[in-house]
């Protein structure tokens, strides 16, 4: 019985120092993938936090600033980044809503888990879809 729990740990691979090749061939599981696109959109949202904040204020600032606003965010460019930081936003909520959830116990089983996890992701883009559509005039 030994024997066969080394062979089985032996046929393992063993990723110490993770070469591009070893990445590109890894597995990683929903929970995983979630996980590293939480903290990315994070970070982009932390990142970009002065081009918000700006935009922001063009909007507020006065009647004639909200125009320039308009005339600006109707560079499809800048469409197409404000369309990024929408997933970013709408992303990084509902996963931090599932972590919130795991935090209280909830939704902790491995199956439970990946379950939520492909609901983030799917939740994410489908909401995304729907504003980048309004964004972009759909409707």
């Amino acid at each position: 019985m030994v024997d066969s729990q080394q062979n089985v740990k032996k046929d393992r691979p063993v990723y110490r120092n993770i070469g591009l090749a070893q990445l590109i061939k890894y597995r990683l599981p929903w929970a995983g993938k979630v996980s590293i696109l939480h903290r990315i959109s994070g970070a982009v949202l932390f990142l970009l936090l002065p081009f918000i904040l700006y935009l922001f204020d063009q909007s507020l600032a006065s009647e004639l600033s909200y125009q320039k606003f308009q005339a600006f965010t109707g560079n499809v460019l800048v469409k197409i980044i404000c369309l990024g930081l929408i997933w970013c936003f709408l992303h990084h909520f509902c996963a931090g809503i599932r972590y919130l959830l795991l935090d209280l116990e909830i939704g902790v089983e491995k199956s439970e888990a990946n379950r939520s996890a492909i609901l983030v992701l799917f939740l994410g883009l489908a909401l995304t879809a729907v504003v980048g559509l309004k964004l972009f005039g759909v409707y």
